[in-house]
């Protein structure tokens, strides 16, 4: 795959993910698609760690479901990190 599809499908996994995951998430587009580039690659790991063979179906859920994940982590360390009442 090319740096530009990479680019591309960080963006729309990234972009997906956000608007599965509840709440509001400041950030960019450049983080957006660094989300989802991310969360390909975590979700790739995990389910091949699980012993799901990746197909283009499965790597689109894998990659998803990884981005929400990692989201949802980035999250929770932005937001512990701030209040301290």
């Amino acid at each position: 795959m090319g740096i530009i599809s990479t680019v591309i499908f960080g963006l729309v996994v990234g972009a997906i993910a956000r608007f599965v995951l509840p709440g509001e998430q400041k950030m960019g587009w450049i983080l957006t698609c660094l989300l989802g580039i991310g969360g390909s690659v975590v979700g790739g790991f995990v389910a091949q760690a699980l012993g799901f063979p990746i197909g283009e179906g499965r790597a689109w859920i894998a990659s998803i479901i990884g981005a929400v994940g990692l989201l949802f982590v980035v999250g929770k360390l932005k937001g512990s990190g701030g209040s301290s009442s």
